[in-house]
């Protein structure tokens, strides 16, 4: 029951944080603000996220899930129903910085609940499933807002979307005290600055990291690659639906995928397919070399994300499960703040090509990053 109700508020609390993006971003527009106002409400949309992630999940740690869970579905409500009533620019700043804070606390806090409401063997499992649930709201978002807007108008739209967060609200109001409870005392354990001064964490972190900067840039600068070789944008949307359509088929696969193969091996794998499709990405001339190199990159990279939460869990002090997660996703979000930025240095200086090359090397080198220390010293005492 636990898992079922983790995975429906995941659903509902995604397909409404991907469609408010959309829609404060178009209904900003609307009312004529400058791309710098677009700009500033893009920022505080992932700043909380940033910032708040780790303490977030120590605090789920200490308090339990339900009212952490409770104040994100409220905050995520709220930043909708404002832009209805009052659709001034300064207004939106203050949904966009809300519509971050519910991201940042109900994105760690169920991650941390399908981590220690499973048992052992069922973790994998029920951690792609929530990876699959993200995957189909990032579908099912972006049609909410699209088609709401065209037919119901922005500020009606508005409404629509709050209601998932409304919807998750009355499911955290009925059957939040079924949520495992925290632990006090076991947060008391690993500080801060312990678990950061851990190698293993740190390895973690900098492969986690990794894996979301080769996903995030493959997504960004591929529709810029393809525009540069004449592709229209139904055909570089085609490309586009490939990379998901094989993170979806994978990641249906992980939780047995797991049973067979260790995980370490398993991320050796993603950062191969990460840095063999970078490499290729320049070479490929028209749509279908294309859609089938990005085929290749989702059936590896598409499974790189869970399999890195549930590496960390499992890497977690006892007690310390939503710090650890909290920690990783505070990485995460760093990198997908300055990734972009970097690059786009890199590419303006060497050219695009550069870009996926450079990509394909750090993903390679990621790939021994991956492997487990005990691997790494074996290979070291075998030369």
């Amino acid at each position: 029951m636990v898992i079922h109700l983790a995975l429906a508020l995941t659903f509902f609390n995604f397909v409404g944080a991907t469609a408010a993006r959309i829609v404060l971003t178009l209904y900003a527009l609307e009312i004529g603000a400058p791309a710098s106002a677009i700009g500033v409400i893009g920022g505080l949309l992932f700043l909380f996220p940033l910032l708040l992630s780790w303490p977030i999940g120590a605090l789920a740690d200490r308090v339990g899930a339900r009212g952490l869970l409770l104040f994100a579905t409220v905050c995520g409500a709220v930043s909708l129903v404002l832009p209805y009533f009052v659709a001034t620019l300064y207004a939106f700043y203050i949904a966009a910085a809300l519509n971050g804070l519910a991201l940042a606390f109900y994105h760690v806090t169920l991650q941390n609940v399908i981590g220690v409401a499973s048992r052992p063997e069922d973790r994998p499992r029920n951690f792609s499933n929530f990876s699959i649930t993200g995957a189909l709201t990032n579908f099912v978002g972006p049609l909410l807002a699209g088609f709401s807007i065209d037919h119901l108008g922005h500020a009606t739209a508005c409404l629509v979307i709050a209601l998932q967060s409304l919807i998750a609200v009355v499911l955290v109001l009925i059957w939040g005290r079924r949520f495992p409870p925290g632990n006090p005392d076991a947060a008391r354990g690993m500080g801060g600055a312990e678990m950061l001064a851990d190698r293993e964490v740190q390895r973690m972190l900098v492969v986690s990291g990794l894996v979301q900067l080769g996903s995030d840039l493959f997504q960004f600068y591929l529709p810029i690659y393809a525009h540069s070789i004449g592709l229209s944008a139904s055909a570089i949307g085609a490309v586009l639906a490939t990379l998901a359509v094989a993170a979806l088929i994978v990641r249906l696969f992980l939780a047995q995928l797991l049973k067979r193969v260790q995980g370490e091996k398993l991320l050796a794998w993603v950062f191969a397919t990460g840095a063999i499709g970078y490499a290729l990405v320049p070479f490929c001339g028209n749509a279908p070399v294309l859609g089938l190199v990005s085929f290749f990159f989702g059936l590896g990279m598409g499974i790189g994300i869970p399999l890195t939460v549930i590496l960390m869990f499992s890497r977690s002090a006892e007690g310390r499960s939503g710090q650890t997660l909290g920690l990783r996703l505070t990485a995460n979000n760093f990198v997908r703040v300055t990734g972009p930025v970097v690059f786009g240095v890199v590419g303006s200086a060497l050219g695009l090509p550069a870009i996926f090359w450079i990509v394909a090397a750090i993903m390679a080198s990621g790939g021994l990053l991956s492997r487990a220390p005990a691997a790494r010293s074996q290979s070291k005492n075998d030369g």
